[in-house]
Order: C-alpha cells, then sequence, then structure tokens
C-alpha cells in the first residue's frame, strides 16, 4: 500500500505541470499573447514538452508531464527568446517569466569594454576576444540588420579556419552564434539581441605563426585592451603598457590608435597546466597559476576598470 502511495505521490508531481504570469519589464504591466515553450535537454537535444500562450491577464499554465531533470521555460515575444531556467525541486506554481519591448536605439546596446587575450605558441596564435555589452535600459536592443557587436578578424583567421562566437547572459545558458561578414572587409557581426543587463560575446580563432598581431579598433570610443600571458611580451606604436594582474602575472596594454600593430615576444598561454601539479589527472579545465600578488603600480587605467579586466580576465580562463 505505501508503494502504491509512493507511486502514486510520484506520478502526480510529474503531471504536476507549470502555471505563472509574464510581466513586461518595459511597461510594468502583465503581457499577453506570448509564446511559452516548456523544454528540457535530452540526448537528441532540446525536446519542446508543450507550448502555451499567456491569456489578457499574462497567466499561462501548462499541463505536461514533467520527466525528472532540469526544465527550462522560453518565452517568445516580439521576435526575442527570454529563458528561465528550473532546477530540479524548483515550485512549479506562480513562476514568474519577463520580457522587454524591443528597440533598435543603439544606445541601448553599447558596447562597455573591449579585451583581446594573445596566446602565442610554436603551432600559431590563439586569439580571444571578450567584448561585453551593458544594457542599463528596460527595452531589449534587438537590430538584425546591424547586429549587436562589431569585431575586427584578421585575414589570415578567416582563411585558414572558423570564428567561433560563445553568447553569455546571465539569466540564460551560453550559446554559439554565428560570426556574420559586413560589407567592410575584415569587419565581423553577430545578431544577438542585448537584454537588459550585461551580455558578453567571446570571440575565438586561430593565426598562423607570427611575430606580428595586426589589428583595427571598429568602435575607436570603446576603450581595448590587449592582454597577454606574463611570458609574452607585446610593443609597437599606440600601445601602452598598463601593468599586469596581480593574481597571474597577465600584461595588459592599452591600445590608443585605430590601426595597430602588435610586435609579439616569447610565446605562453594563460591556460597552461601548473608544472608543479605533476600526477595530476588532467581534467581539461584551466588551470592558473597561484602566484603572490605583488603590488601593482598604475598608470592610466583606473582601479575601477582594472578590477573588472582582472575579473574578465578570469572570466577568460573559466571558458
Amino acid at each position: 500500500m505505501k508503494i502504491f502511495c509512493l507511486a502514486v505521490a510520484t506520478l502526480s508531481c510529474a503531471l504536476a505541470g507549470v502555471d505563472g504570469v509574464v510581466m513586461n519589464g518595459t511597461t510594468g504591466q502583465p503581457q499577453a499573447n506570448v509564446i511559452i515553450m516548456l523544454v528540457q535537454p535530452s540526448e537528441k537535444g532540446m525536446q519542446t514538452l508543450a507550448t502555451v500562450k499567456s491569456d489578457a491577464q499574462g497567466v499561462f499554465k501548462i499541463d505536461a508531464r514533467i520527466p525528472p531533470g532540469p526544465a527550462m521555460l522560453q518565452a517568445i515575444y516580439s521576435s526575442v527568446l527570454y529563458t528561465k531556467v528550473i532546477p530540479p525541486g524548483t515550485p512549479m506554481s506562480g513562476v514568474g517569466l519577463q520580457v522587454f519591448n524591443t528597440t533598435t536605439n543603439r544606445e541601448s546596446g553599447k558596447v562597455a569594454q573591449d579585451m583581446i587575450l594573445l596566446e602565442p605558441g610554436t603551432g600559431g596564435i590563439a586569439v580571444t576576444e571578450t567584448i561585453l555589452c551593458n544594457n542599463q535600459t528596460n527595452q531589449t536592443y534587438n537590430d538584425p540588420k546591424r547586429g549587436a557587436v562589431e569585431f575586427y578578424v584578421p585575414e589570415a583567421a578567416s582563411r585558414g579556419g572558423s570564428v567561433e562566437v560563445t553568447v553569455s547572459t546571465p539569466a540564460g545558458v551560453p550559446v554559439q552564434r554565428a560570426a556574420d561578414k559586413t560589407k567592410t572587409k575584415g569587419v565581423y557581426k553577430v545578431d544577438f539581441p542585448l537584454k537588459p543587463g550585461e551580455t558578453r560575446f567571446d570571440v575565438s580563432y586561430s593565426l598562423p605563426p607570427g611575430d606580428t598581431f595586426r589589428g583595427e579598433r571598429v568602435d575607436t570610443a570603446t576603450p581595448l585592451r590587449l592582454v597577454t600571458p606574463a611570458s609574452v611580451e607585446l610593443s609597437g606604436d599606440g600601445l601602452d603598457m598598463l601593468g599586469q594582474e596581480p593574481q597571474t602575472q597577465a600584461r595588459i596594454y592599452d591600445v590608443k590608435t585605430a590601426s595597430y600593430a602588435a610586435k609579439i615576444q616569447g610565446t605562453g598561454s594563460l591556460r597552461a597546466p601548473d608544472p608543479s601539479a605533476q600526477g595530476e589527472e588532467d581534467d581539461g579545465h584551466p588551470q592558473v597559476a597561484s602566484d603572490a600578488a605583488r603590488i601593482y603600480t598604475q598608470k592610466t587605467l583606473g582601479v575601477s576598470e582594472f578590477y573588472w579586466v582582472l575579473g574578465l580576465t578570469f572570466a577568460i580562463l573559466g571558458l
């Protein structure tokens, strides 16, 4: 009898479904006619369990069997997808979903920081550019023609391999996006809605071995930093050495000119395994050296900027 009751209780939880309200973060009012999908990851990719629409009061209810494991609610409003992750054990009643009105005003999608990590080795130069956008409005910036961000890629990279872009948002799961060519030679764009809050774009590609990294600043109003491992030094017109990050000793350079050619001396990687950790299994995760922090003399980099770059460096390591 106990086993029967337990089975009934388990089945009831599985059939409980999800209900809640969709709120418009721009107007502060419930949002009607929002398409809502209940999805769950599977071996074959994302599986859609059910699809409904919010009513005139923004209320939605999904009566569907939810298998064990994490699930997600995805809301489509004004051609923008909003995702809410539902971890196992989360209450399925009274779930809140937030959407926003869209705008093509570029002020809602301005780039806050731009940083390029150079890791030269014997097989070539690994390049990772991290672009951080901070939308401080209550609208989602969405302009498919212009894209969310634009960046320059040297011709040697586009000729010899692929350009990969990973987009991360605070409330979502990192996703891959295509890098599309623009009418300007060497300049690419990424089509992705910039929701309120921070959105990070990580662009990665490889260059053949060489002693010079040449680049173009697409947006001269946004600060651009070049970062290298401690064993790698850069030199060239328009490059200003700002200092070294205390933990990894990574070198940070400020780019002053629209076009630049950075002369590279040395090889190294911020993701190299710790030599002292001999005998440990390589789990594929980045290793960070635990060197003691040393006194840093700042030049033109402000305190808040310096620690932002510090945090972004570790974000790249985490990626």
